[in-house]
This record gives structure tokens, C-alpha cells and sequence, in this order.
């Protein structure tokens, strides 16, 4: 018996019959040999944080587009506070945490440079739209590794592409849109609670809001301060989806509630507020004329994969992975003249 071997006893010996377990995994898009040491999950979360769609993800806006000061959110620092909420649940509830985190590591692959606005704007350009959890499962499916993808196991895909329904129920009672596995309910919810909680820390410290603004009923069942209010709904997750055998990741009703109502109030003060939003909107005329240039213009940049994909499409993929700054660079090169003495 090897050491992965030895692993998969481990956790049939230790986990909840209701975990997923790397030895039943369904396997991937294409056969592979087993690992001597690591499991089919161990792979996965190493094949995502390895790849260069990964290491892109430390200079993506999160909320504030570059912002004076070095303690806001990228969506690589959120995504590494998804994965510790997540591992955190996922270890309380005896399921399977390598699994939560390969999914939780991943699930934000696909996001544009400058947030939700770059997303914005490539759904109103593409035909068939265009949403960063769809992107995700594209990233690592067909366009990393030059083309061939990172072949990752099915519960892993199916928990980045089922991560995300927007504004949409977190918990969903139907069973064909939530996450196959309790792992990916876990990320899905984790999702939520990273950024509600650290949207809040990051609109406080640039004077969007203010401590006051945040609505009593919040304060009163959260609590007051960051930690108390990752805290508190993380205990509630464990202890709502316990109470239900873990049929499903659940939450009580209250603290479900308090969690939408912060979702609630952070959209209309925080995502939509004219401030917060002033840069953003100006992201959009840049996405939108690299796009028009590169479709006419599209070079050795713009791949010739995905194989039978159109230009549009390939265009997107290639506007979708830019950092913030490349995309700010790549237009400034394009478009605004150079002064030269």
C-alpha cells in the first residue's frame, strides 16, 4: 500500500459517511495514473495554485480599484480568505478539506481585471454573455497550460462553476443548481461570508461607510467587529448543518437572514455607491475598445484555442486574465500617444 493509499484508509476511517472521499472521486476529464502520494484533491489544489491564472489573481481588483494603501483586497487575498473559512467548516463537519480547498482556491479563476465592472462589460459585448464562475471552469477546463487545461477531477469543477448565483439564493434547495458534493455548499456559503465581511473592513478604511451606517440588526446578532462576525456565522453553518444530518450546508433562519441583509446593504451602498464606482465605470470604455483592437488586430496575444472557438470569444478569454494593470498598459499603448524628446 503506498502513501496515497494510505491516506484514502485515513479518511474512510475518519471522515463523515457523508463526505466525499478522494478514492470515489468520479474522476477526471481525461484518465490519468494515480499519484504514489498525493490524492486525487491533493493534485487538484496543487495543479491551481501552480498555474499562472493563480498568481494573476494578486493584482485583480477586488472591490476598490487600486486603492492608496496596501491593506485592500485583491481577489487573490480574498480567495485565500474564502479557502480558510471554508477549510475551517469543512474540518468541523469531518468532510473532506482538501477537496474544499482545491475548490475554494479555484472558484475565482475566470474574474475580469477591475471586478464586477470588467464582468459587466464583457457580458454586454459577448453574444452569449459572459459570468466570471462560468470563466473559471473555461480557465482550468481549456485554457490553462497552453490550451490543454489543468484536467481537474468532476467534484472540483462542479464546485467552481456552482459557486456563485450573484445576488441569488446562497443556500438553494434545488439540487440541480447547488454544488454536488457538502464541499462545494461549503465554498459557496464561505464565498458569501469572506466577502460581505471583508467588503465591510475595506469600505470602512476608504470612508464609504461608516460604523454607524452598518444596520443595528447586524451589529446586534453578527456582532460589532470583523472576527465576531466571521465567527459567529461560521459556528452557525456548523451547527445549522449538523442539526440536519448534513443533508445539505444550512444556516438558521435568522442568521440567514442578517447575512442577505448585509449582502443587501453592502450592493447599495457599497457596490453601487457613485463613489466607490467613479474609476470602475471608467474601466468599461477601456475593456470595450481593447476588445473592438483586438478582434481587428489580434496578433500572436489572442490564442488560437480553445480549437473551433470564435475570435470573440478568444478575445474574451484574453481580456478575462489580464491584471488590472496589463490592461491599463496594453491600452496606454494602443491608444494614448507617446511624447518622445
Amino acid at each position: 500500500m503506498n502513501i496515497r493509499e494510505q491516506i484514502e484508509e485515513i479518511e474512510k476511517k475518519t471522515l463523515s459517511e457523508k463526505a466525499c472521499l478522494s478514492s470515489q472521486s468520479q474522476g477526471r476529464l481525461r484518465l490519468e495514473k494515480p499519484h504514489p502520494i498525493r490524492t486525487a484533491f491533493q493534485r487538484d489544489r496543487d495543479r491551481i495554485i501552480h498555474c499562472k491564472s493563480f498568481r494573476r489573481l494578486k493584482h485583480k481588483t477586488q472591490v476598490f480599484l487600486s486603492p492608496f494603501g496596501d491593506h485592500f483586497r485583491t481577489r487573490l487575498t480574498h480567495t485565500l480568505e474564502v479557502s480558510q473559512i471554508a477549510r475551517t467548516i469543512a474540518r468541523a463537519l469531518r468532510l473532506n478539506e482538501d477537496l474544499t480547498e482545491a475548490i475554494a482556491l479555484g472558484h475565482d479563476l475566470g474574474h475580469t481585471p477591475f471586478g464586477h465592472a470588467g464582468e459587466e462589460t464583457l457580458n454586454e459585448l459577448l453574444p452569449d454573455g459572459f459570468c466570471h464562475y462560468e470563466q473559471s471552469l473555461r480557465v482550468v477546463d481549456k485554457l490553462e497550460y497552453e490550451g490543454q487545461g489543468l484536467n481537474l477531477t468532476l467534484e472540483v469543477r462542479d464546485g467552481i462553476v456552482k459557486h456563485s448565483k450573484g445576488r441569488g439564493e446562497i443556500l438553494d434547495d434545488d439540487p440541480d443548481s447547488r454544488p454536488l458534493t457538502l464541499e462545494g455548499q461549503i465554498v459557496r456559503v464561505s464565498d458569501v461570508i469572506a466577502y460581505v465581511n471583508h467588503d465591510i473592513d475595506d469600505a470602512l478604511r476608504a470612508g464609504i461607510i461608516k460604523e454607524e451606517n452598518i444596520p443595528a440588526q447586524v451589529a446586534e446578532i453578527l456582532g460589532k467587529h470583523h472576527s465576531t462576525r466571521i465567527d459567529r456565522l461560521v459556528m452557525d453553518v456548523v451547527e445549522a448543518s449538523l442539526k440536519n444530518n448534513l443533508d445539505k450546508i444550512a444556516m438558521s433562519q435568522q442568521i440567514y437572514k442578517t447575512l442577505m441583509a448585509l449582502r443587501d446593504f453592502l450592493y447599495d451602498k457599497v457596490y453601487l455607491n457613485p463613489i466607490a464606482r467613479a474609476e470602475l465605470v471608467k474601466t468599461g470604455k477601456i475593456i470595450k475598445e481593447l476588445f473592438e483592437y483586438l478582434q481587428q488586430s489580434p496578433g500572436d496575444v489572442v490564442k488560437d484555442y480553445p480549437e473551433g472557438d470564435l475570435l470573440e470569444r478568444r478575445v474574451a478569454d484574453f481580456i478575462a486574465g489580464m491584471t488590472d494593470s496589463y490592461a491599463l498598459d496594453m491600452y496606454e499603448k494602443i491608444y494614448l500617444p507617446r511624447i518622445r524628446f
